[in-house]
């Protein structure tokens, strides 16, 4: 019995040393400037309390099977917590502005973490108020019960919080964004007048911008592979590098453009030299505002109102989508789906007109038939997020090394 109490003591430390480090992460490093921000960090520590509930009364049974059941409680928290914890670090290091409860998906596993670290603690906490041996039913009971207000109170206090700093945040300009001109920056008195542009209006094209292209394939909810790209242009000048991952495949490709000069990589190759013209189609923002974003294809447009994106203004507009014009628009998904038709398939892209006229931010999905991409595929989607930041702003593109 003791060896017993000492793993489960042991697991329970493990569990409060991983939800310290996921609070200490927010605490210490998550500052996208809300109102409340230190608040969101405290709150992020109360799940350490039910931890350490665990350490001091270790969730003990006397069964093998129960013994073996409240291990694996334990251990699913614990396998949850990492992935979890290791997400919210890469948001951190990617400046912090984003909120910390996004959507269900990225929620859930915290979660369930929570809900199995509360029931491993109510199994000890009940322990203490019901000394009956194993697990009988009004044990049970009061842990089940344990865990639910555990749950909810601590799910409630953090969700509150921290949607009601995101709230504020996402409602307050910033004096600079790396996403186009702020209120600030103009002056408060000339913002109706800077408002961005309609979504079918004449969009201006950036004289040079940093450029992130994320894409990920799936066919009936299995991954195909993912894209992620990143580069610079300055005029028709431009330098990017992706990295493309399928089953079959974990290579780079690459493309460079100045002047009349022009190389390109593959996975099997290194920088060979190849006519300037080879990169027309892979200008990623402008091939973009040249096909799905043309004036045509922005006349049936939807304006979904204006909202501040880290700071900066932007009208919010979608605009439906065929597969031709999305293969057009980002030809780097040819790299996932191979020579599969697109004829068929139909999407819609969000984007953001900024209010210097251009556009900083795409967003969407497509999807269509399987057919010729995975055997026995029915239907296949591909998501794409495409961000122009830093527009405008000197650049310097240099040939390959």
């Amino acid at each position: 019995m003791r060896v017993r109490q000492f793993e489960l003591r042991l697991l329970a430390g493990f569990l409060a040393i991983l939800w310290a480090s996921g609070a200490g992460l927010v605490l210490i490093a998550y500052r996208p400037g809300g109102p409340v921000d230190l608040l969101v960090g405290a709150a992020a520590f109360l799940p350490l309390t039910v931890a350490v509930a665990a350490v001091l009364w270790p969730p003990m049974v006397r069964s093998n099977k129960g013994s073996a059941g409240v291990f694996w409680l334990g251990l699913v928290a614990a396998l949850l917590l990492i992935p979890s914890i290791a997400g919210v670090g890469a948001q951190i290091m990617q400046g912090g502005t984003e909120p910390l409860l996004p959507s269900f998906e990225v929620t859930y596993p915290w979660i369930v973490a929570l809900v199995a670290t509360s029931l491993f603690a109510g199994i000890g906490v009940s322990r203490q108020v019901v000394a009956e041996a194993g697990i009988g039913k009004r044990r049970l009971t009061l842990a089940i019960a344990f865990a639910i207000v555990a749950t909810t109170g601590i799910g409630g206090v953090f969700a509150g919080v921290s949607l009601a700093d995101d709230a504020a945040l996402s409602n307050r300009p910033l004096a600079n964004s790396r996403f186009g001109p702020t209120i600030s920056q103009i002056g408060a008195s000339a913002s109706e007048a800077a408002a961005p542009i309609e979504c079918g209006a004449a969009l201006t094209v950036a004289q040079s911008a940093h450029l992130d292209l994320d894409l990920s394939a799936t066919v009936d909810s299995q991954g195909v592979g993912t894209v992620t790209l990143s580069g610079d242009r300055s005029g028709k000048n431009i330098s990017w590098s992706a990295q493309v991952v399928r089953s079959d495949l974990f290579g780079q490709y690459g493309g460079i453009r100045i002047g009349t000069d022009a190389w390109q990589m593959a996975p099997d190759t290194g920088w060979q030299s190849v006519s300037a013209p080879a990169l027309d189609g892979q200008m990623i923002d402008i091939s973009v505002l040249a096909n799905a974003l043309s004036t045509d294809n922005r006349d049936t447009a939807e304006d979904h109102g204006l909202e501040y994106v880290e700071g900066a203004r932007a009208r919010h507009c979608r605009v439906s989508i065929d597969g031709d014009t999305f293969g057009a628009s980002f030809p780097q998904a040819s790299w996932l789906l191979g020579d599969a038709s697109l004829s068929t398939w139909r999407g819609e892209l969000d984007y953001w007109i900024f209010m210097d006229g251009e556009v900083g931010m795409v967003s969407g999905t497509v999807n269509g038939t399987a057919q010729g991409i995975l055997p026995h595929g029915l239907l296949a989607t591909v998501r794409v997020k495409l961000t122009a930041v830093d527009r405008d702003l000197p650049v310097t593109i240099s040939p390959p090394h």
